[in-house]
């Protein structure tokens, strides 16, 4: 493929000084593109193993008699009570914040595991 330089100088220099810039526009033609509004997911507060695990059949049940409001405060008492051994173990073992964070962190995930969010 043998391209003389005058050729590809002359095409390099109007294509730099835009004398082809009318033949451009000619070829590409503008597309119009609908711009609808943003479609923005929902973010999920559930719990992804809703329902699953060996003891959620007593947690619903539990929060059906108890009712919801007094059954996330027990839930909640409990919770703070287990942060609360963590961290006490945390420091028994000279364990840092960042191994706190993560035993808590663990501990909630394998509850959703057993069904003790659910």
């Amino acid at each position: 493929m043998a391209i003389t330089s005058s050729i590809a100088t002359t095409s390099f220099s109007s294509c730099i000084s835009g004398e082809d810039y009318g033949v451009f526009i000619r070829k590409v033609q503008p597309v119009n593109v609908g711009m609808g509004k943003a479609v923005r997911s929902r973010p999920m507060m559930g719990n992804v193993n809703d329902g699953k695990g060996i003891f959620a059949p007593l947690v619903v049940v539990t929060r059906n008699i108890v009712g919801k409001k007094r059954f996330n405060q027990i839930r909640g008492k409990a919770i703070a009570l287990h942060s609360q051994v963590i961290t006490e173990f945390c420091k028994s073992i000279g364990a840092d914040q960042k191994q706190r964070q993560g035993l808590i962190r663990l501990a909630k995930k394998n509850g959703e595991k057993l069904g003790f969010l659910a």
